[in-house]
């Protein structure tokens, strides 16, 4: 209890705000539900899932921006900038880049999907490529690929806890309860309200850590030149990327672009959406979370300049070790409470979007096809409740380096479902053979290049042989160079031109291609259409719909 005494007003604030959390994610569940076919009272996959697939601009915008920037990436990034200088900015660039990559693309997955009521990418490839096994398969690779990055949510969690002195399993299973309580309870609504209040808290952060840099310390020229001192002296990375470095860096920033909205959870909360306009308007404004992104990035710099050293080794610990030597209080309980709900919101959606794909694609398709509305959402709930307790156990059983390299293999894994996913968006004229074939090329060679991928401490020194990064030598290949490339980018490369190979041969052989159920029309469908299911008026009730647009009207 020694380690808790005199820091009674950061845990009072910090206990208060988590209950505010549980109070809005359980009250969150009558908020705009509408009537569910699975009976009154009863909850179906759509209402639990995607909030009645009926959520406006506001909501939209935190929610996708709530479960795409999470507790850990505002503590990771800063963590790599302090540790490597510039390379740690690789976030902030690709996000930067990532919304005008999908601005066309993601209406028309919206689109196809409420035609079709879709809740996941797989259904959609099932229906778009005409195969069941390969729907499995992205379905498999996508819950795969969120799994880690659910654990590393609960690892953020844990960074927080051990700053406030709360060691041990006991308050993350305690957190996990939270979690697992408002999701259960509220589905995709308890992120989407709680979303709003992790931003508001993580804005007045970086307001008060801003506020304390311009009073109590020398200003940005400063930080600046304390870091440039520090990789100056011997340490890894630099202010500015090698040149040797910057093939690396510009296909890591294009690999994890393209990845991004194929994760579950991006595509969860893209489908909440209620219409076309409000995704795009959602995706044109989102880039303002990438200046928030990148204050972040840049305190890994004023940590050097504070003074700040890694807790246990663990460069990870620096944010909160940041806010602990400049905040005291209830600010302080206030900071750790916004990185604490920065980690639940994105990995309750984290959890609700791996839980749908099971659900759809692999528990009505295999295990019971003739499932009720009702039983739909049991299962995607209990499913959740699974994805994260296999990221508790994952947090607990192994270290933090391990539980880090795993969320990056994770994202290798997701990009190699670009050509079924986002070019089956535009296109169908891959064979589903082919499509099989690169996505399994694709998976072997990334997690093969993985394997030859060392890990190199700070001091260089090898601390493991295999699965120590994302950056491949293209010295494998024989090369006489330094130059390193993304390996998520290079598998894709193998992918492509798999699928593309097998697509010839396969129309050469005159091969059946898979029976396409969707129409050109479906891709352009919008809110008010009469193929187009599940819009604002099952939520709102037909006469408020209507009075609202007679409004709009006049």
């Amino acid at each position: 209890m020694s380690v808790l005494a005199g820091r009674g007003a950061e845990i009072a604030t910090m206990i208060a705000l988590l209950g505010l959390v549980a109070v809005l994610g359980f009250a969150a569940a009558r908020w705009r539900r509408a009537p569910s076919s699975a009976g009154p009272g009863q909850w179906d996959l759509e209402e639990w899932g995607l909030g009645g697939r009926a959520f406006g601009g506001t909501i939209t915008f935190f929610l996708v921006g709530g479960d795409l920037y999470t507790a850990y990436t505002l503590v990771a990034v800063p963590a790599l900038v302090y540790a490597q200088g510039g390379l740690g900015f690789f976030a902030v660039s690709y996000v930067a880049i990532v919304y005008p990559l999908v601005y066309l693309a993601l209406p028309r997955l919206w689109s196809v999907a409420h035609v079709h009521g879709f809740v996941s990418t797989s259904e959609f490839v099932r229906a778009r490529f005409g195969s069941p096994g390969l729907s499995v398969l992205v379905a498999v690779v996508a819950i795969v690929g969120t799994l880690p990055y659910v654990a590393l949510q609960i690892v953020g969690l844990q960074v927080v806890f051990q700053a406030l002195g709360l060691g041990g399993a006991l308050p993350l299973l305690l957190a996990f309860g939270l979690l697992a309580f408002f999701t259960f309870n509220s589905g995709l609504r308890a992120p989407a309200l709680l979303a709003i209040l992790k931003d508001f808290l993580l804005l007045i952060t970086v307001l008060m850590l801003l506020l304390w840099l311009g009073v109590t310390e020398g200003g940005w020229g400063d930080v600046i030149k304390a870091a440039g001192a520090k990789f100056a002296h011997g340490s890894s990375g630099g202010l500015l990327l090698a040149p040797t470095g910057q093939l690396g860096y510009v296909t890591l920033v294009l690999g994890s672009a393209l990845a991004l909205f194929l994760y579950p959870h991006a595509i969860t909360g893209a489908l909440a959406a209620r219409n076309r306009a409000t995704l795009k308007r959602s995706m044109s404004t989102l880039p303002v979370y990438s200046l928030m992104l990148g204050v972040f990035a840049l305190f890994g710099f004023v940590a050097i300049s504070a003074g700040i050293k890694p807790k246990g080794g663990n460069v990870d610990t620096i944010i909160p070790q940041l806010f602990h030597s400049t905040l005291n209080g209830a600010a302080l309980g206030l900071a750790y409470a916004a990185l604490a709900i920065g980690a639940l919101v994105p990995a309750s959606v984290m959890s609700i979007g791996a839980a749908n794909v099971f659900t759809r694609s692999i528990y009505r398709e295999y295990i019971r096809p003739d499932a009720t509305p009702s039983q739909e959402a049991r299962v995607s709930r209990t499913a959740s409740l699974l994805v994260k307790l296999g990221a508790i156990v994952v947090v607990l059983a192994l270290n933090l380096q391990f539980a880090v390299n795993l969320q990056l293999m994770g994202g290798v894994l997701i990009l190699q479902l670009f050509p079924a996913v986002a070019l089956g968006l535009y296109t169908s004229w891959f064979h589903r053979r082919a499509l099989i074939a690169g996505l399994v090329a694709g998976l072997l060679s990334a997690i093969f290049m993985l394997y030859q991928i060392p890990s190199v401490a700070a001091n260089g020194k090898i601390t493991s042989h295999h699965f120590g990064g994302s950056s491949w030598p293209l010295a494998h290949l024989g090369l006489a160079t330094r130059f390193a490339v993304y390996a998520g980018l290079a598998a894709l490369v193998v992918n492509l031109a798999v699928a593309a190979a097998g697509t010839l041969v396969c129309h050469w052989r005159g091969i059946a291609s898979g029976v396409d159920l969707t129409h050109p029309s479906d891709y352009t469908a919008d809110e008010g259409d009469s193929t187009v299911q599940r819009m604002p008026e099952l939520v709102e009730g037909q006469r408020s719909y209507q009075a609202r647009h007679a409004r709009l009207r006049d």
